[in-house]
């Protein structure tokens, strides 16, 4: 068959080589990028930890007193109207909204916590207290 002028194409063997060097690739590229996932979410959960952490700090500083349990960490979004009210509550808030855990669960509060002035975690990713690597609870005094 005569190739028409200026009309040029990869062969079949060409595109099977190509095929084969990806594949070789993905299979180098994969199993780094496996686990990564789980990683970026424990490190997400940490940082809002500090975040939330931050913001009570402040809350402390204009109130003297950190929330209840009762308020939560929503006394940070809205001022509260159970339990000791905050006099001097900063208009706006401490936080623009609370973030939740990234397996979707809201962050766990309690004041006075078990390891300090106040608890706050999460339980990880099976959202059950204890567990290793991804299971594993996350809190401000670990």
């Amino acid at each position: 068959m005569k190739r028409l002028k200026g009309m040029s194409g990869f062969t079949l063997i060409e595109i099977m080589i190509v095929v084969i060097i990806l594949g070789i690739l993905a299979s180098i590229v994969v199993p780094r990028l496996t686990g990564r996932t789980e990683q970026a979410r424990i490190t997400k959960a940490k940082v809002d930890i500090k975040n939330i952490e931050s913001a009570l700090e402040l809350f402390k500083l204009d109130n003297g007193f950190y929330p209840s349990t009762e308020q939560g960490i929503d006394a940070l979004i809205e001022k509260p109207s159970v339990g000791r009210i905050p006099q001097n509550w900063r208009d706006g808030g401490y936080l623009t909204k609370l973030p939740i855990d990234p397996w979707g669960n809201e962050y766990i509060y309690l004041s006075p916590g078990e390891h300090g002035d106040y608890d706050l975690y999460t339980f990880g990713a099976d959202n059950q207290e204890g567990g290793e690597d991804a299971d594993a609870d996350i809190g401000n005094w670990m």
